[in-house]
C-alpha cells in the first residue's frame, strides 16, 4: 500500500538520530510502534480500579498453579 504523508522531516531526522535509526523509514515505523503501545498501555492503566475480584480470590496461589491444571 503506497500512502503518502508530508511529515515534519525535521522530527523525523531528530527521531532517526536519538533512536540509532539507519533509515527514515525504520525512524518512522519505530516511533508508530512506540505510539501504538503506550497507547495499549493507557488503555491497561485506565483499567486499573475498575474491575471486581472475588472475596478470597488468592492471585498468589494463582501464580504457582500448573498451567495443565
Amino acid at each position: 500500500m503506497v500512502t503518502n504523508l508530508a511529515p515534519d522531516d525535521s522530527l523525523i531526522v531528530e527521531a532517526q538520530q536519538l533512536g540509532s535509526h539507519a533509515t527514515k523509514k525504520a525512524a518512522v515505523t519505530a516511533a508508530l510502534e512506540e505510539y501504538v503501545q503506550r497507547r495499549k498501555q493507557r488503555a491497561i492503566l485506565e483499567a486499573f480500579g475498575t474491575l471486581e475480584y472475588l472475596d478470597g480470590y488468592d492471585h498468589k496461589a494463582e501464580r504457582n498453579r500448573s498451567s495443565t491444571s
